[in-house]
C-alpha cells in the first residue's frame, strides 16, 4: 500500500478522530461497505492508472449517500490529482495537492468550525459555481515532524507480507518521465536515523521482518543512507530483518554504502537502468552510461545482493530491436528479475508535455508502464507493444527459472516463475484484446492535453 493515507490516519487519530484506511488489493471493499457509508469524511489517494477506479468510487460513494439523504465530503488526492485538480473535482468536493498532512487536518478542522476554506493551503474546492485552486503549500522540511505511517490502520493489515516504510521523499534526479520532483522535490529531506530505528523497533518488526523502504532514492544522499544503517547494524536489526529498497547506479559504487546494505541483509535492490541505449539515456537526462551498468550489476552481486532491473522501453530513440537487446543484455549480465516497462507519458512530467500529441487514448487505466498509449518514432506502437510482451516471455523462460533451482537460488527461480505465469496469463487475455482490437485500431487524438496549473 501507498503510504500518504496511513500517515494522514496517524495525524487525525492524534487529534481525537477515528480514521480507517482501506486498500482495495490487499481486501475487498464489499464487507466495508456500511463503514464506509457511516464515515463522515471520505478520501481516496490515487495514481494515474487507478484514476478511473478513484473516480467510480467517489461516485459510488456519492450516490449511496445521497439515496441516505446524507452529504459526505469527499476528497481526492495523489499524483495524479495534483498535476489535474479541475478533473479531479469533476468527482469529487475537494482535491488536496502535493503533500497533503497539514492540508488534510486543515480541511477537516475547517469543515468541522466552519472556517475559512481560501485559507487552507494546497486545496482545490468548489466555491458555489467557482472552482478556486488555494496556493501550494510549502515541502514540510523536517520530516520528523511528522509522524510514520500507521499500518495499524490499515484494514487487513496482517495480510501484508512485505511492510512498507518511507525514510525519505525527493530525489535529486530530475529524469523527464518521473514526476517525483514535480510532487516532492529534489532536495533530499530525510527522517532521523534515531526516529525510523524507533518505528521499525516499536511498530513495524512486531507485524513482520520483510522490510520494503519505498523510497524513490534510498541512497541519496549517501552520508544520511550510511548513517542510518550503521544504527540499524548497531541494534542488531539485520538479525531481525531482511529488507529492500530502490536505488539508482550511483549507490553502487560507494563500496561502503554497499558493505553497509549487506551487513543489514539487504536481499535485494530494485535499479532504475531505464535504458542500453546511450542516447536514450542522454534524452531521458540520466546522469549514468551503460558500464556504469555492468559496474552496477557486478557490485551489488559481489556483496551478495539480488538486483531487479527497471528498464523503460519506447523513447524517440528506441526501435523495434530494444526490447529484444535489452532482453540479451539482461541476460548476458546476470540481472536477477526485471520489469520493461512501456515509456509512460504521466502527468506531471516533460514527457506529459512532449508527448501529448502523440497520444492514441486518454483512458487513465492503460497508463500503467504495460499498455502503449502514444505513437514512437522509431516504431510503431503496435511494434512497441509486441516487442515489450516479447521480452517478457524471453527473460522469464523456464529454462532460466530451473537454471537458477539448480544454482539454489531458491527466491530467484520462484520470482522468475511467477512473473513469468503473470506475464503469460496477462499477456493471453487483457494485453493481448488491447493489442488486437484497440492499439492496433487507435489513431492519435486531436490537440492536447494540457495540465491544469
Amino acid at each position: 500500500p501507498r503510504l500518504g493515507l496511513p500517515v494522514m490516519a496517524a495525524m487525525l487519530n492524534a487529534r481525537g478522530h477515528e480514521t480507517k484506511v482501506y486498500v482495495p488489493q490487499l481486501e475487498s471493499l464489499l464487507p466495508h461497505t456500511l463503514e464506509i457509508l457511516r464515515a463522515d469524511l471520505v478520501g481516496i489517494s490515487t495514481l494515474t492508472p487507478s484514476a478511473p477506479e478513484a473516480y467510480e468510487l467517489a461516485r459510488w460513494v456519492r450516490r449511496a449517500n445521497r439515496l441516505r439523504s446524507r452529504e459526505v465530503p469527499i476528497v481526492l488526492g495523489g499524483p495524479h490529482v495534483t498535476f489535474l485538480p479541475d478533473e479531479g473535482l469533476q468527482h469529487a468536493d475537494f482535491v488536496v495537492r502535493g503533500e497533503g498532512e497539514h492540508t488534510i487536518l486543515e480541511l477537516v478542522q475547517a469543515l468541522e468550525s466552519g472556517g475559512d476554506l481560501s485559507a487552507v493551503l494546497g486545496l482545490s474546492w468548489h466555491d458555489g459555481e467557482t472552482v478556486r485552486h488555494n496556493p501550494d503549500r510549502p515541502l514540510e522540511k523536517d520530516l520528523d515532524a511528522l509522524p510514520f505511517a500507521d499500518l495499524t490502520t490499515i484494514q487487513g493489515y496482517r495480510k501484508l507480507r512485505h511492510l512498507p516504510i518511507a525514510v525519505s521523499r525527493g530525489c535529486p534526479h530530475d529524469c523527464d518521465f518521473c514526476s517525483v520532483v514535480s510532487m516532492f522535490g529534489r532536495a533530499g529531506r530525510r527522517h532521523s536515523a534515531p526516529a525510523v530505528v524507533r518505528h521499525l523497533e516499536e511498530h513495524v518488526l512486531p507485524i513482520g521482518n520483510r522490510i520494503f523502504f519505498v523510497d524513490d532514492n534510498f541512497a541519496a544522499p549517501p552520508r544520511a543512507a550510511k548513517e542510518l544503517l550503521s544504527l540499524l547494524k548497531a541494534h542488531r536489526l539485520g538479525r531481525r530483518m531482511r529488507w529492500y529498497t530502490q536505488v539508482t547506479v550511483h549507490a553502487a559504487r560507494d563500496e561502503e554504502l554497499l558493505s553497509l546494505m549487506a551487513d543489514t541483509n539487504c536481499t535485494q535492490v530494485y535499479v532504475g537502468f531505464e535504458s542500453i541505449r546511450p542516447e536514450t539515456l542522454r534524452g531521458f537526462h540520466k546522469s549514468q552510461t551503460v558500464e556504469s551498468i555492468r559496474d552496477c550489476i557486478r557490485a551489488f552481486h559481489k556483496h551478495g545482493i539480488r538486483v531487479h532491473g527497471m528498464f523503460v522501453i519506447g523513447s524517440d530513440h528506441d526501435d523495434a530491436g530494444t526490447a529484444e537487446a535489452t532482453v540479451d543484455f539482461a541476460r548476458k549480465h546476470g540481472i536477477d528479475t526485471v520489469q520493461f516497462a512501456i515509456l509512460t507519458p504521466m502527468p506531471g512530467t516533460r514527457t506529459f508535455d512532449q508527448l501529448q500529441e502523440r497520444l492514441l487514448s486518454r483512458d487513465w487505466g492503460l497508463y500503467d508502464g504495460i499498455h502503449a498509449v502514444y505513437e514512437p518514432t522509431g516504431m510503431t506502437a503496435v511494434e512497441l507493444q509486441r516487442s515489450v510482451m516479447e521480452a517478457y516471455r524471453r527473460f522469464y523462460s523456464i529454462p532460466r527459472s530451473i537454471s537458477a533451482f539448480l544454482r539454489l537460488r531458491m527466491h530467484t527461480g520462484l520470482l522468475r516463475l511467477w512473473a513469468r505465469h503473470f506475464a503469460r496469463k496477462a499477456l493471453r487475455g487483457e494485453l493481448q484484446e488491447y493489442l488486437t482490437h484497440g492499439l492496433a485500431g487507435a489513431r492519435p487524438l486531436p490537440g492536447p492535453l494540457t495540465t491544469d496549473r
